[in-house]
């Protein structure tokens, strides 16, 4: 049995080798090194790869942020997505909304200044309706590839989607007019009733007397629109009164609910090019004024009338015994201190052309001093103005050109800015003067003292009336009695059983037998004409 008090025996340890160090080798370095080194060589690839692969980064400013966001906004061009939206944020001077987009690689060759980018909504304009598929999938920003040469990264995009793309075949062109009308961007343009292409914008003038207007009309029909094409308002229905009467004109039924612009070359125009893209063209308020041949040579002229012209507005024509040569341009009031006379002069604008191109010896043209000579020559010869009613049912007005033997002779001096046309008073006017001078002329009349003759005599009358009912009637009574008589005695001599008539019968019977007695004698003698002087022979007893 062990004693407690000693301690407990240990077992010896195992006998351990001894460590000794291992040389130092190079391939057991580069091996812990290779897997990091691996990691940074692809991270670095990858990093590369991801700068090579990726797209140029635009910035688009808008109005509005409406329907965009960041992360989820797509740009599409023909509905491929080209771009995405990574940020939405106010600019520095809170007016407009800063958008950057990443496109994808390859798209630097399209961000060119003409390049157009727009947000893609639901959209009816000019009877077109589009970006329908937005109200389930979104608002999208659209991209038009424009084909300028200047590339840049900072575009302004548009209010609204533009009416073509840059690659649909046709032409632009610009119009200018004075009032806008119905139109709208994507409005119709209407050849021959056909739509064949849209109004692209519009805006004001600068001075503010008009406005300017694009329109795009689609191949082939831009090769029908000359340097000598007339555009005007088509609207749908569109009623005119004039001094020539109510002139209606229709387009189809879009043409109707939202207008719209229509265009021709006149039937008598020579053969010409198409028009280059970007001409300008004037903007008609309809057909008609459309179609009016333009007038190179204008003579201003003036013509002051001394009568109401209300009926008469600027744009009334200028006829000439049924060929309008001119039309209005203006009214006005003037008062003259000295004389204290108050006249209307109107000034209206002549085109000589269409008084024939002979005035003077053959020569289509003639100088404004010639023309001026000309017609101061045809006042000679009574040439006036005259107001006169165009149109019943309007009331509406016009002037008319013709000679007035009888008017007095005038002339204009040469050297006026203005030349004036003399005028004469109207047809009613003049009506109006006469009858005026007959109620004065009836006015002047004594009509108390005629009244008081006519009184005396009818009276006189009256006794005469009465004198012949007292004294002369019962005389003509009787001797209308015997009147009576004789009529009645006549009628029973003439009867035919009357003595009277029995004995003119008698005497008719007697004078025939005595006219019958010297028949024979005459016959007798005719044969015998010597019994006349031997008398009747014995033997013929």
């Amino acid at each position: 049995m062990k004693n407690m008090g000693e301690p407990p025996h240990r077992p010896e340890p195992p006998d351990i080798p001894e460590a000794v160090a291992a040389p130092k080798s190079a391939r057991s370095i580069q091996l812990v090194w290779l897997i990091p080194l691996i990691a940074v060589l692809v991270g670095g690839w990858l990093a590369v790869k991801a700068i090579l692969d990726r797209g140029p980064v635009i910035t688009i400013s808008f109005e509005t942020a409406e329907g965009l966001e960041a992360g989820k906004t797509k740009i599409k061009y023909k509905d491929v997505e080209v771009g995405l939206v990574n940020s939405v944020v106010l600019s520095n001077d809170i007016k407009q909304v800063i958008v950057t987009a990443d496109l994808v690689k390859g798209a630097e060759r399209y961000l060119v200044d003409d390049t157009r980018f727009w947000v893609v909504r639901p959209r009816i304009t000019g009877g077109d309706v589009s970006g329908l598929g937005t109200l389930l999938s979104g608002a999208y920003i659209g991209l038009d590839i424009g084909k300028s040469g200047k590339p840049t990264r900072h575009f302004t995009g548009l209010k609204a989607a533009p009416v073509f793309s840059s690659d649909v075949p046709g032409r632009e062109f610009v119009l200018r007019g004075s009032d806008l009308g119905s139109l709208d961007p994507g409005t119709p343009v209407y050849f021959r009733r056909l739509q064949v292409g849209q109004i692209a914008s519009h805006a004001l003038d600068k001075d503010g007397k008009g406005v300017t207007l694009k329109l795009f009309v689609n191949a082939p029909y831009d090769q029908y629109v000359t340097t000598d094409t007339r555009f005007w308002h088509a609207s749908g229905f569109d009623v005119t009164l004039d001094a020539s009467g109510v002139k209606i004109q229709t387009q189809s039924v879009v043409a109707m609910l939202s207008g719209g612009l229509a265009f021709e070359t006149p039937a008598g125009s020579a053969a010409l090019p198409p028009a280059a893209a970007g001409a300008e063209f004037r903007l008609f308020a309809h057909r008609a004024e459309a179609m009016t041949n333009p007038d190179a040579i204008v003579m201003k002229t003036v013509m002051v009338f001394r009568e109401s012209v209300r009926g008469l507005a600027p744009g009334a024509p200028i006829d000439f015994r049924g060929i309008v040569v001119g039309e209005v341009t203006a009214i006005r009031v003037e008062l003259d201190p000295v004389k204290l006379q108050i006249t209307i002069p109107v000034e209206v604008n002549i085109y000589p052309r269409r008084l024939g191109s002979r005035l003077v010896k053959q020569r289509a043209v003639l100088s404004d001093r010639e023309r001026r000579e000309f017609l101061n020559a045809m006042m000679a010869k009574g040439l006036r103005a005259q107001l006169r009613t165009g149109n019943l049912l309007t009331g509406q007005l016009f002037i008319a050109l013709d000679f007035f033997p009888h008017a007095p002779k005038v002339k204009t001096a040469l050297n006026e800015d203005v030349f004036e046309l003399h005028t004469v008073s109207s047809g009613l006017t003049e009506l109006q003067e006469t009858i005026a001078s007959i109620t004065k002329k009836i006015q002047d009349l004594p009509l108390g003292e005629i009244s008081a003759d006519l009184r005396q005599t009818l009276q006189s009358a009256n006794r005469l009336i009465e004198r012949f009912d007292t004294d002369l009637a019962p005389e003509a009574r009787a001797a209308l009695a015997d009147v009576r008589k004789a009529l009645a005695a006549t009628e029973h001599a003439l009867k035919p059983e009357s003595p009277l008539q029995q004995d003119a019968r008698d005497a008719m019977r007697e004078i025939a037998r005595a006219a019958q007695a010297f028949r024979i004698l005459a016959d007798y003698l005719e044969r015998h004409p010597e019994a006349l002087i031997q008398g009747k022979k014995e033997d013929e007893k």
